[in-house]
């Protein structure tokens, strides 16, 4: 009979324990995808402990486990190129009965490769999941972030602005998240949701333990290549990525649009002054190319006029 009551008594107390979880008025509920470590792990600590509940996507068992130990936060099972996973997300939180509002789209792979060498299989799978991904998720959870008037971000990358030698794969992915960002606002815009990109600059990151283990798995060897000098030399690279800043910036710039009454449309975040300046004078050189040499070319006073125009609306 002790031991009857006892188990009840367990049972009522983890019932309350749910329900007072659950009936947090204030607490909002969001899901970032790719959240297993790196980039996406600090987001979910971060939010979690800053008082939101995190639906922290990932895809191994052990990961969703791992997450789901932490206060605040709720392991889930999800690719984002497996529909089926992305549906049963939704239907989770749904069932939880917190709504949602705020969804990152933070999973993301990195493959770097010579444009005329690359393999179609290896652009696809860049493609899948830096695009497409996004473009899934986003469909699906549209519904939910729709109705709590949220918002919605994803993790672009300076090299959505910047482009160079090897980096032509990632960088088409990062710049396709520019152009998914803005339509995507403007589409949102009628439902009152408002819609971001974070452009980080260096920082620590799983993407690049990714890209070796599946560059390793494939045996890949820049022997026979045309640009096998440039390839050994940004190998030898990728090692230094180990003295980057760990990626707490990122983290608050989330923190920042989701809690923000005037949220910003992007959100560039970058460790030091070089990486900010080489990616503003990459997209005034853009627009210095566009103006060039043309039947409607503006003069450098229009020019700098619209820049006044432009910086005097930011304000």
């Amino acid at each position: 009979m002790m031991k009857y009551l006892a188990a009840l008594l367990l049972a009522l107390t983890l019932s309350v324990q749910v329900l007072a979880q659950q009936s947090k008025p204030d607490q909002k509920a969001v899901l970032i995808t790719g959240a297993s470590s790196g980039i996406g792990r600090n987001m979910a600590e971060t939010l979690a402990a800053n008082g939101y509940f995190v639906y922290a996507g990932a895809r191994k068992q052990e990961d969703i486990d791992a997450l789901s130990a932490m206060d605040n936060i709720m392991g889930v099972r999800l690719d984002v190129n497996v529909q089926e996973e992305i549906d049963a997300a939704v239907e989770l939180v749904r069932r939880e009965g917190r709504g949602l509002y705020g969804l990152v789209n933070n999973a993301g792979v990195a493959v770097i490769a010579p444009l005329i060498e690359i393999d179609e299989d290896d652009l696809f799978f860049q493609m899948n999941v830096n695009v497409f991904g996004p473009y899934r998720v986003t469909r699906a959870f549209a519904p939910l972030i729709i109705q709590s008037k949220g918002r919605i971000t994803t993790t672009g990358s300076i090299s959505g602005i910047l482009s160079g030698t090897l980096f032509g794969p990632y960088s088409m992915s990062k710049h396709a998240v520019e152009a998914f960002t803005d339509s995507l606002a403007r589409e949102m815009r009628k439902f009152d949701v408002e819609v971001s990109v974070i452009e980080p600059g260096n920082y620590k990151s799983s993407i690049v333990d990714s890209l070796q283990r599946r560059m390793e798995q494939q045996g890949f060897s820049s022997e026979g290549s045309l640009y096998k000098e440039e390839i050994d030399r940004s190998l030898s690279r990728l090692g230094g990525i180990e003295e980057d800043p760990e990626p707490e910036d990122v983290a608050q710039a989330l923190l920042s649009f989701l809690s923000d009454p005037n949220p910003k449309r992007r959100y560039m975040v970058v460790p030091n002054q070089d990486q900010a300046e080489v990616t503003i004078r990459k997209a005034i050189e853009e627009l210095v190319q566009l103006n060039e040499r043309h039947r409607f070319t503006y003069s450098r006073e229009a020019l700098v006029a619209m820049l006044d125009e432009a910086l005097d609306g930011a304000d």
